[in-house]
């Protein structure tokens, strides 16, 4: 067990938009540690999406973020015997990071050629309310609701 909370290491907002997000995103995108590569897939994928919606392809992916979202999640507890599904609120700072690698997720599952093209369908879509990272939130909500009744049993 540790004897004190790690200090959380501040992120360098990234050179087009200036948003520490945008950098959290693009280390989560981040494969074999190719940051350059990671931002240059991030980039072409906001034009695409620029070109496609002609409206500010940050508000765009700001948007497709907070849709994507979990406000609840379910836990797994062992309580005599039985396993239940326990619905918790999630801290602010993990809904980000769920809402982060579920676009990630889904968009590399998706159909197309070439990531940043399926980035940016997989981001309009999420905008829109569409898409299958606000399926899966959605799915979520619902099971966490199914589960209310032992929301007693928490941790």
């Amino acid at each position: 067990m540790r004897k004190h909370k790690p200090k959380p290491r501040p992120l360098m907002p990234d050179p087009r938009y200036s948003d520490p997000l945008v950098t959290q995103f693009v280390n989560n995108m981040m494969w074999q540690g190719k940051k350059s590569t990671a931002f240059t897939l991030f980039y072409d994928a906001m034009d695409i999406i620029k070109d496609r919606t002609k409206q500010d392809e940050h508000q765009v992916w700001k948007k497709a973020l907070n849709n994507a979202m979990p406000q609840v999640e379910v836990k797994a507890r062992r309580v005599g015997g039985a396993t239940f599904q326990i619905p918790l609120e999630i801290r602010a700072k993990r809904k980000v990071s769920i809402g982060m690698k579920w676009l990630i997720r889904f968009a590399r599952e998706r159909s197309g050629k070439g990531f940043a093209e399926k980035l940016a369908a997989e981001l309009i879509a999420a905008s829109k309310g569409e898409g299958a990272a606000v399926k899966r939130k959605e799915d979520t909500h619902r099971m966490a609701e199914a589960n209310r009744a032992f929301a007693h049993f928490r941790v």
